[in-house]
């Protein structure tokens, strides 16, 4: 018999919740907590909405904020010197992806000691972790509710996966106000971010009845309001939209795990400076035609969810309607349609090709995929 499981943090989610981060680290018996965010949350003012949180409570505090775009390993180590330091007993990220993993990354280090890099891979954590409390300021990345953390290691110019159940927070705070300080850019990009975990984790092999209804939630959510989101800051019907979207597809990809676009997207990440999210964007239609055969009743699916019109149409004519409306979807938001719009070096495929064929999250795809694959698959999106 099949066991299913779902891990998923408490959640917090709508208008002011960020109010709440003070309150939930003094429930989870916090006396110093070390903050963890980066320039862009600190200039958009919610690093010190925290901290002026933390002082209403009467919670002392330590900030660390060194934090660059896809973190690195030397940033979680001088991050961890600080929380050892500062004698924190719990962690707050706030921000986005990059500024959660290294909250996640720091507290492995500050607990459980060694370099980042030795927790490449699965289960590879021993000890507990301290309390975790995350603040998501994007909707995209879901590791507010993740069981994951993406850091790169600098010499080996690779992005390190890290997945256990000890990365999942223990409360995940998702405040939709803080989407109106980002960008049409950074929106367009974290948005099909969301897509690209929904999506994946939807045909992923390790998928389930209780990451399904996550994942159909999230495409449909994003498939509606990612326009008005990249068009407007201050809609906040489709702000509220997104953040749900967000978090909806971090629960799905937290359990059912990813798949190529991740994989490949990770190798690309760890040598060349590129937002992760319009990389994402990039490669999703292209695994999306490569996968196609192995899942063809699940993109087909995935079209109907996004509001396609099927009838009519065989199986996998239905699910190359999912493709096309991906494709539609990233033009109309102006993110890029290939790599060799951002500077990708084809030189660097026949390595990064390797890395990504040993990336964790290329065990979930639902295609069978060599070196060669992903080799073509690269040079078909330059």
């Amino acid at each position: 018999m099949y066991i299913n499981k779902f891990v998923t943090p408490e959640i917090i989610f709508g208008d002011g919740a960020i109010q709440q981060v003070g309150e939930s680290c003094l429930r989870l018996g916090a006396k110093k907590v070390l903050i963890v965010s980066d320039e862009g949350v600190r200039n958009a003012g919610w690093e010190e909405k925290v901290i002026q949180n933390c002082k209403a409570v009467h919670l002392e505090y330590a900030v660390f904020n060194n934090i660059t775009s896809d973190p690195k390993d030397f940033e979680v180590e001088h991050g961890a010197k600080v929380y050892i330091e500062n004698e924190c007993d719990a962690v707050v990220g706030v921000g986005g992806g990059s500024a959660l993993d290294a909250a996640k990354s720091i507290a492995i280090i500050a607990t459980n000691g060694g370099a980042i890099e030795d927790y490449e891979g699965v289960d590879k954590i021993h000890l507990p972790l301290p309390p975790l409390v995350m603040v998501s300021t994007t909707a995209g990345s879901g590791s507010e509710v993740s069981q994951f953390a993406i850091i790169v290691d600098q010499k080996a110019k690779k992005k390190l996966t890290i997945i256990s159940k000890s990365l999942v927070p223990d409360i995940a705070i998702v405040d939709p106000v803080t989407l109106s300080t980002k960008d049409p850019a950074l929106t367009a990009s974290t948005g099909l971010d969301t897509l690209t975990h929904a999506i994946e984790s939807y045909v992923s092999v390790a998928a389930t009845p209780l990451t399904d209804v996550q994942a159909r939630n999230a495409i449909a959510l994003v498939s509606e309001y990612l326009r008005p989101s990249v068009a407007s800051r201050s809609n906040k019907e489709a702000k509220n939209s997104m953040a749900m979207a967000s978090l909806q597809a971090g629960l799905a990809f937290s359990n059912a795990i990813l798949g190529a676009v991740h994989a490949m997207a990770h190798a690309i990440g760890g040598r060349f400076p590129l937002a992760h999210g319009e990389i994402n964007a990039v490669l999703l239609p292209y695994v999306m035609e490569y996968n196609l055969i192995a899942v063809p009743k699940h993109l087909a699916h995935i079209a109907e969810v996004m509001g396609e019109d099927t009838r009519g149409l065989t199986v996998m004519e239905a699910g190359r309607k999912s493709i096309s409306h991906v494709k539609q979807l990233a033009q109309d938001i102006g993110t890029p349609k290939r790599f060799s719009e951002m500077g990708l070096e084809e030189a660097a495929i026949p390595i990064m090709s390797k890395v990504a064929l040993e990336d964790a999250c290329m065990i979930t795809n639902p295609r069978d995929v060599t070196v060669q694959d992903i080799d073509e698959l690269f040079r078909r999106a330059l």
